[in-house]
């Protein structure tokens, strides 16, 4: 579905990590389509049954944080990259309590630096955060970074599997 939605391309690409790469994976691009989306939260909900409430770092995971909590019935937040300083300063928007499971989701991981620093900014509030499911995982050190942090790191699928398949379907 991510390739023939156009999201995999090839070419050279600085990635917001600043790292140079012959590939890229626009899960945004992907999202936008339903059928993808609804596929993505499907397969995330499966891993959420114990979390009470998802959180996407905006922008590319507030849809589908969005989604899973559609499919799961668990209320979402919507992490902001970083925190507000004007008006309520907020870092996050959505309620929240103290104790609450947090089940962050994640378009694509490749260092988890931003995603490391949301989960330790939602952790400040008391959130319970010992998981992170990613569309993709670039395994480019993000599952390393979050382990740090004491944060697990599932993805529908890796990088090797995605280039894995594409390679494959080109072959035919």
């Amino acid at each position: 579905m991510l390739r023939s939605s156009g999201a995999l391309q090839f070419g050279d690409f600085t990635l917001a990590s600043g790292k140079k790469s012959p590939y890229y994976v626009d899960i945004k691009k992907a999202i936008t389509r339903p059928e993808i989306l609804r596929a993505i939260a499907r397969g995330i909900a499966l891993i959420a049954p114990d979390a009470d409430r998802i959180a996407g770092v905006e922008l590319g995971a507030v849809p589908i944080a969005a989604a899973v909590a559609m499919e799961t019935g668990k209320p979402y937040i919507m992490v902001r990259k970083e925190r507000k300083e004007h008006g309520t300063g907020k870092d996050f928007e959505g309620d929240l309590k103290a104790g609450d499971r947090v089940l962050f989701v994640e378009d694509v991981v490749t260092t988890g630096g931003t995603l490391a620093k949301a989960v330790e900014r939602v952790r400040a509030h008391g959130a319970d955060v010992s998981e992170v499911v990613a569309v993709v995982d670039r395994e480019e050190g993000g599952r390393d970074a979050l382990a740090s942090i004491g944060v697990r790191l599932r993805a529908l699928l890796t990088a090797e599997e995605l280039l894995a398949a594409s390679r494959t379907q080109s072959l035919r």
